[in-house]
């Protein structure tokens, strides 16, 4: 079984154990808001570790829309390229925990609905967008 390797960014690592460690009791929303948050479980695609990260909660019929925004900042999160290498992720949604497949979604009418999804859960992924050069990656989990 692969190492759990915590988030190194204070706040994020911080927030992940008590969401986990409440079993989705608490810390369900992002800090200072009343925003929802999911946890997302996968693959570190260089170190092969196992890496949590609390993404807005965007849910969208059976699934979940995962958006690489890192508030608009010029190169895309880590996490995309893990997801890129390794498709298979838990996401935990409060207490509920479910495996799913992530896929990048690159047909244009999806992705405009998606991130119509995103930016009615969370308007300020258009201000990122507008931020930045580099197109926002969308995915959608679904489950396996």
């Amino acid at each position: 079984m692969a190492e759990y390797i915590p988030p190194s960014i204070d706040w994020v690592r911080k927030h992940v154990e008590k969401y986990e460690g409440s079993g989705g009791t608490e810390a369900t929303t992002l800090p200072n808001t009343d925003l929802p948050c999911i946890i997302v479980t996968h693959k570190g695609n260089k170190t092969g570790g196992i890496r949590k990260i609390p993404l807005m909660r965007v849910k969208v019929d059976e699934g979940y829309v995962l958006v690489g925004s890192m508030g608009g900042q010029p190169k895309n999160p880590v996490w995309v390229y893990n997801l890129r290498a390794s498709p298979d992720v838990e996401i935990r949604d409060a207490t509920e925990v479910q495996k799913m497949r992530v896929r990048e979604v690159t047909d244009e009418a999806e992705r405009k609905r998606l991130w119509e999804a995103a930016v009615q859960a969370f308007p300020t992924y258009d201000e990122y967008q507008a931020k930045t050069s580099r197109q926002i990656p969308v995915f959608l989990a679904e489950p396996v």
